[in-house]
């Protein structure tokens, strides 16, 4: 069974249809640019551009960075404040003539789809993925039992969001060598966390994931497996395609 995943982020907007039973993209995926302002107008009419680029015409699943319950945003970090309170659900419906979209927090997604054909797959106990990207994502697994929601990256570090000093965009931003990104604020952040939940594993993944190699080999100190998204940055849009096949 095929369906479209579409993943919202920070600075891109893309999608592509998803083949179910392997857990993959059926075709190479499409980006655009997260318009800036990220107003909800805006993104929707991007979100239509990129399901409309495969003529797409059935379930489509949709990723958002923030909280989200039912369909509705309830924080918006990394995108504009005016979507608190959007049906995002019932809005990219409309812009897609009325098909039937299916919404989750983006790093729910992505740890979804690393749970069920990635890095997390058949482990039990409690797994945490984390995107490093624009922000910093979360997705918390209890033996495979999803905690929505949980918005990690914004953990107070420092007297900072978390995600202000651990997240890629902060090592773009100050121009941070791997060496300090990953020894200075990466392990800080996962001691942290590790500190609060305890787990088993955890899964890294975002765009940086394809360079896990440059960082990962340099964080000592945490008890937890720390491994790279088997998915990389093609998770979150699996994973979007496998909550709008659930529904």
């Amino acid at each position: 069974m095929n369906v479209f995943g579409v993943d919202i982020g920070g600075s891109g907007i893309k999608g592509a249809p998803v083949d179910l039973e392997r857990g993959a993209l059926t075709e190479e995926r499409h980006k655009v640019l997260t318009p800036q302002p990220a107003t909800p107008d805006g993104v929707a009419g991007c979100v239509a551009e990129v399901v409309e680029h495969f003529g797409w015409t059935g379930p489509v699943g949709v990723t958002f960075p923030g909280v989200v319950t039912g369909s509705t945003v309830r924080t918006a970090a990394n995108v504009d404040k005016s979507w608190i309170g959007v049906d995002v659900g019932t809005l990219i419906g409309a812009r897609l003539g009325g098909l039937p979209v299916t919404v989750l927090n983006d790093a729910d997604a992505a740890g979804i789809a690393e749970m069920t054909f990635g890095a997390g797959r058949g482990r039990k106990g409690t797994v945490i993925m984390l995107t490093l990207g624009t922000g910093i994502g979360s997705a918390v697994f209890v033996d495979g039992r999803l905690v929505p929601n949980t918005e990690l990256g914004h953990l107070e570090l420092k007297g900072h969001d978390a995600e202000t000093r651990a997240s890629t965009k902060a090592k773009e931003d100050e121009d941070l060598s791997w060496h300090h990104w990953a020894t200075r604020r990466v392990r800080k952040y996962l001691a942290h966390v590790e500190m609060l939940f305890s787990p088993e594993l955890f899964i890294i993944g975002g765009g940086v994931s394809r360079k896990a190699d440059k960082f990962l080999p340099l964080i000592e100190g945490i008890r937890a497996e720390i491994v790279p998204a088997e998915l990389q940055n093609n998770a979150g849009i699996v994973g979007a395609g496998m909550a709008a096949g659930a529904q």
